[in-house]
């Protein structure tokens, strides 16, 4: 017997319409929905000693990372921002792009022993629980400086909260806090509660990025959940 040509192309539909499909890194959606680039980022394929996704696949794509930033910016569109702060290392990448946005400067607040000038030191454990020194230069922050400070992911809390304690100290205020994504951690809720905050998670994703797992990961080979 042969097969129906017909039953044949409804398999092959359906089979196609329910398997996971992964997002090349170039393509752009004909609707740009809130949050569609967050699909690019890719999961951890390495094991525990590494974070468990890496975001910094969407800013390989130029519309992904403008519509990211665009998305990060849109709660801070009235507000006053003198300067931008991104954190080491990744926060570089989105914070320079931010203050680029804004027509602002930027400042850079190192892994301690990189900067050659004198610094303000503070003490923070990092998402894996490690003991880490964190060091900003002391000739920009004053007070009545109003700095948006980001940084690409915040899990724990515990990196983002220094660099507020450093701003806050040098007598800067923090005007807002901006990632990629927020998780609600204890540390995590802690900064949503204190400061005006943004981040590109929609409401809906925000309990897969609490679990640690995006359905967009099925679409990639070997994830590690």
């Amino acid at each position: 017997l042969q097969p129906c040509p017909s039953v044949c192309l409804c398999l092959c539909l359906a089979v196609w319409i329910s398997a996971p499909w992964k997002m090349q890194v170039w393509d752009v959606p004909q609707q740009r929905k809130r949050g569609w680039y967050l699909s690019l980022m890719a999961p951890n394929t390495k094991g525990p000693k590494c974070s468990w996704l890496d975001p910094s696949r969407l800013y390989c794509n130029h519309q992904a990372l403008a519509d990211c930033v665009r998305d990060l910016l849109h709660p801070f569109c009235n507000d006053s921002i003198d300067l931008v702060a991104g954190i080491d290392a990744m926060g570089f990448i989105l914070g320079s792009a931010v203050a680029t946005s804004l027509g602002k400067g930027f400042l850079t607040i190192r892994k301690a022993g990189h900067l050659c000038v004198e610094t303000q030191t503070q003490a923070y454990s990092d998402y894996s629980g490690r003991e880490k020194l964190m060091e900003v230069r002391v000739d920009v922050l004053k007070p009545g400086l109003r700095v948006l400070l980001v940084d690409q992911w915040i899990e724990t809390g515990g990196t983002m909260r220094a660099a507020i304690k450093m701003v806050e100290e040098q007598g800067a205020t923090v005007a807002g806090v901006a990632a990629v994504a927020i998780e609600n951690t204890e540390g995590g809720k802690w900064i949503k509660k204190q400061y005006k905050y943004s981040q590109c998670v929609p409401e809906q994703l925000q309990s897969q990025i609490d679990q640690h797992y995006l359905q967009s990961f099925e679409a990639f080979e070997n994830p590690i959940i």
